[in-house]
């Protein structure tokens, strides 16, 4: 007779899982980047591929040498998701090393050097981000305005392959140029009115469908704001550190514009232009680099919301986003000591909450008339 094998209690099934999520944040981004690719053209498609097989590569190489089995951590979807939002944040012509070294960093010093998944305090892919802009800002700094597939501006494979190995060059680089947000930068330096400068500037229409030079994932604000209400509507994140974040940009656009519209951009720029809702809706709210308590979320998003501002307004780079996401990331675990979510029977001073006498009463009662009823035994 065979003897039924026992394992230890509680037995929860839940349909959440490691890999359900990462499905569906990929499938959120998926329309984003599909317009991204199209407008950007075939050095955007071979970035995009090198850069998620090159976190692919070295992550198996890191469980390789770290021991671990593969099957399970390839399959997850982690290192492919944390490749393709390395690449959504990349220019889209820049050459392959770009992408391939971004990976590298990413996966192994951004994330598996901490010990892997669930482990990293910062986001891996935002370490790379900031690690490719400080060491070589001249290839992370040269946008390109969208020439879409097919079209007759657009590179062929040939070109596209000499921009994925070499970079821009002739007659490509002469296509190069800032991104809407280094424009307002320069126009801000030259000393000149912002408020008149920015109907030319700053096309809301084009940023909002994805037609100003940018990122890959700068393509369109809309499919990008889509995306993060699809997430919302699953459950994969919380509304608060996404209301957060951008109520962290808004508010301080607003008011510094309403004093000065001539020197502080409006906050639409702030919203639609750059990173502002890929990070919003499918950065900050990484659940493993983000505080723990709904307070802590709300403060986390908001100094992201603020940081970005600030340093796109009062900073030497036009676009803060993977700045603010990493100077957080490491006040997460203070907001976690400080914000700590309240125990249930508690006060937020984790002093147990008084009961009230009825209630006493009736489990005295209850109590004691157990044995009689037999219910006790």
């Amino acid at each position: 007779m065979l003897t039924p094998s026992v394992v230890a209690s509680p037995h929860a099934h839940a349909p959440v899982s490691i890999e359900r999520t990462m499905r569906l944040v990929m499938l959120a981004l998926l329309p984003a980047t599909l317009l991204g690719l199209w407008q950007f053209g075939w050095p955007a498609i071979f970035l995009f591929l090198v850069t998620l097989c090159a976190a692919l590569l070295f992550e198996a190489l890191a469980l390789i040498l770290a021991g671990k089995p593969l099957k399970p951590s390839l399959l997850d979807g982690s290192a492919l998701l944390t490749g393709w939002l390395l690449a959504l944040t990349l220019p889209p012509w820049a050459p392959w090393w770009i992408g391939f070294l971004g990976a590298f960093v990413a996966i192994v010093i951004g994330k598996q050097v901490f010990g892997g998944l669930g482990q990293n305090l910062f986001n891996p892919a935002m370490v790379a981000r900031v690690v490719l802009l400080v060491s070589f800002p001249l290839e992370m700094t040269q946008w390109v305005g969208p020439e879409p597939l097919f079209f007759a501006q657009a590179p062929g494979l040939g070109d596209a392959l000499t921009i994925s190995l070499d970079g821009l060059a002739a007659p490509w680089d002469a296509m190069s140029g800032a991104s809407i947000l280094g424009q307002v930068d320069l126009a801000l330096q030259q000393g000149g009115d912002l408020g008149a400068a920015m109907p030319a500037l700053f096309p809301p229409l084009s940023a909002l469908l994805g037609g100003i030079p940018g990122s890959l994932g700068e393509t369109s604000a809309l499919l990008l704001l889509l995306g993060g209400l699809f997430l919302l509507r699953k459950g994969v994140i919380d509304w608060v550190i996404p209301v957060a974040v951008l109520l962290g940009v808004v508010v301080p656009a607003s008011l510094l514009h309403l004093i000065d519209p001539s020197r502080f951009a409006a906050p639409l720029l702030h919203l639609l232009a750059g990173a502002t809702l890929l990070t919003a809706f499918f950065i900050a709210t990484d659940p493993v680099t983000s505080p723990v308590s709904r307070m802590g979320q709300a403060v986390f998003g908001a100094g992201i919301g603020l940081l970005i501002y600030l340093i796109r307004t009062f900073g030497a780079y036009p676009e803060g986003a993977a700045f603010a996401i990493l100077l957080m990331n490491a006040a997460t675990p203070m907001l976690d000591h400080y914000l700590k979510p309240r125990i249930f029977g508690r006060d937020r001073r984790g002093q147990p909450l008084p009961v009230p006498e009825e209630a006493t009463g009736q489990a005295t009662a209850g109590h004691a008339t157990a044995p009689a009823t037999g219910e006790g035994k």
